[in-house]
Formats: C-alpha cells, structure tokens, sequence
C-alpha cells in the first residue's frame, strides 16, 4: 500500500516522530523510517513537524533532522541504517586486552567511546544542533548537576551544541561506554544516556509539541527498538549480588520506561498515537550484539513488523 505524505491530509496536523534507545537494534526504526521515505518520496524532515530520540534514538533524531548547506536533508534514513550495518562492530568491539583488564566490564566501561565519537563525527561533521531542519531535541542525564538535560535544536542555549556531541552524550549508557564531558552556557556537565530515566521520550516529545504547536492538532509515531521478552526467573534473580544485577537492573529500566510512556501516551492522544514495537523472536535483546548474524536477524525482524504494520501506517499518514 502506498504512503501519501502529510501534506495530502491536513496541513493543520502536526506530526512528531519519537524513537527510543537501545543501541545496535536502532537498526530496527531507522529501517521503518526508510520505508516511510520510500513510500512517500519524502525525506523524514518533510514527514515530521518534530523528530525526538533518546541514546540510539536520538542519534537517529539528529541525523534525520539535518539539512546542508542547499537547505537538502543531509542523511536519508538509508544512510542511518547502513551506520548500524557498517559501523555496529567497530563500536561495540571489545579486545581480549580490554575484556581481562575491564573484567568483563566490572570495573571500567566495556567499550571505549573513540569508536562510537569517530562514527559520529563521519556521519555529522561540525554540524551543530542549530543546522537542524526542524526542531530536533535528544534527552541526557546530567551526573555532575544531577538534573535531566534536554538538548534542544531551537534552544538558544544549545545552537552552538556539535550534533556529534550531542549524540555522543545521549546514547553514553552506563557501563558500557564512559560519560560525555560537555560545556554550554558556562557550565561544564558530565552526562550519560538518557535512557536512565526515558528511554522512550514519548511523553516529553508531545510536551515540547504543545509548547511548540499550541493551537495545533498532535499526531504522534512512537518507535521501539524491539521488545525485551527474555524472564528473569525467580529462582535466578534472588541469589544475585550488584555484579550480576547491574545488566539487568538497567534493562528494566529501559523496558519500564518505555512500556509507561507507552500507556500515557495513549490516554493522552488516542488515535493519534501509533506506537511500532517489534517482538525480538529470534534476534537478540542485547544492546551490543552487532554481530552479522544478529544485525541479519535484527533486519529481518525490522522487515516483518513493517510487512505487520503498514496498513497502520498508511492508515496513520492517511492513506
């Protein structure tokens, strides 16, 4: 079935696109926005009035957001896909040296950021957050100050922001990579992956839509990364200390927050509300598998749900 873009249904309605974190399986929305942008011909900057991530998610919202110096979309949602299937293993690449010297992990973050900060410049360059098409926002969490950080494209505060920066600070999960030093407004501030407190930023993306549409009708898309399935038994949990609880502790935090803002968000819009959630059936939960056959099996996860969806879809852009 064929997408028509918004400009065919109600030029009053203002669409906003949410997409959560959860590192290598961002390959799953950033599949689903690249059919978006094949159906309608239309770059993701067209489709959306407001593009919102958090940690992976907001690395996406970035890079869809972005327009060059022609005023062109500068990364088509293809081109984020292909940073997940290029660039995946290289990011979440541990060496023997680092596994021993880490414990696993225990003892320092699992993986070094160098990857992920070279990545991030290749893709973004010195574009700063002001460089945003439309109005972008990616959520951290600020340790040093100990307040939530909400870096926002049309924010005088955060123009200057580099989006290489700002992706690096939203999707620095704990654990796994060392916290983004940043300094805006004369404040130096040590942050980590908003995912701690939204890893879905639903509920914040409509917020930020009200203050910036105030007499607008509100359409939202909600992207998951893929549903965390796997139990935790009883029998398993109860004898774990803070080694073995750390992991699974931040993956109920993630998977929380996402199905909450899931529930508010459908007594607040309604209709207007579509949510994709993939079923992680055969594909692993794990946010650093980048391995070929779990990004193959991640992709076709991605596949099937769009296959599932896309009289929604098309019913949600109005078809």
């Amino acid at each position: 079935m064929t997408i028509v873009s918004r400009d065919g249904v109600d030029n009053k309605t203002r669409f906003v696109l949410s997409i959560d974190g959860g590192g290598i399986r961002g390959i799953i929305p950033a599949m689903v926005i690249a059919h978006l942008e094949r159906q309608t011909r239309k770059p993701a900057c067209e489709l959306f009035d407001l593009i919102v991530g958090t940690s992976t998610g907001g690395i996406l919202a970035l890079g869809l957001s972005l327009q060059d110096e022609a005023g062109q979309p500068l990364l088509a949602a293809k081109r984020m896909v292909a940073l997940y299937e290029r660039h995946g293993a290289e990011i979440f690449e541990q060496s023997l040296w680092r596994k021993l010297r880490t414990v696993g992990g225990i003892f320092e973050e699992a993986y070094s950021h160098k990857a992920l900060e070279a990545v991030l410049k290749h893709y973004f360059g010195d574009r700063t957050l002001s460089e945003c098409g439309i109005p972008a926002m990616v959520t951290s969490y600020d340790i040093q100050n100990r307040r939530t950080v909400f870096m926002k494209s049309w924010h005088a505060d955060h123009a200057s922001l580099l989006c290489s920066d700002a992706a690096r600070a939203t999707s620095a999960a704990p654990t796994y990579f060392e916290p983004a030093n940043l300094q805006w407004a004369e404040e130096s501030r040590t942050l980590i992956d908003g995912g701690v407190y939204m890893n879905s930023p639903a509920v914040s993306a409509y917020a930020e839509a009200r203050k910036l549409f105030p007499n607008e009708p509100i359409a939202m898309l909600s992207l998951g990364t893929g549903e965390l399935t796997r139990p935790i038994p009883y029998e398993e949990a109860r004898t774990w200390g803070s080694a073995l609880w750390v992991m699974s502790v931040l993956d109920c935090m993630f998977d929380g927050a996402a199905k909450a803002a899931d529930h508010q968000m459908r007594l607040f819009l309604g209709e207007e509300y579509q949510r994709l959630q993939a079923t992680l059936t055969y594909a692993s939960d794990d946010m650093d598998d980048a391995s070929k056959g779990n990004i193959r099996n991640l992709k076709q996860t991605a596949r099937e749900m769009i296959a599932k969806t896309e009289d929604e879809l098309a019913r949600f852009f109005g078809a």
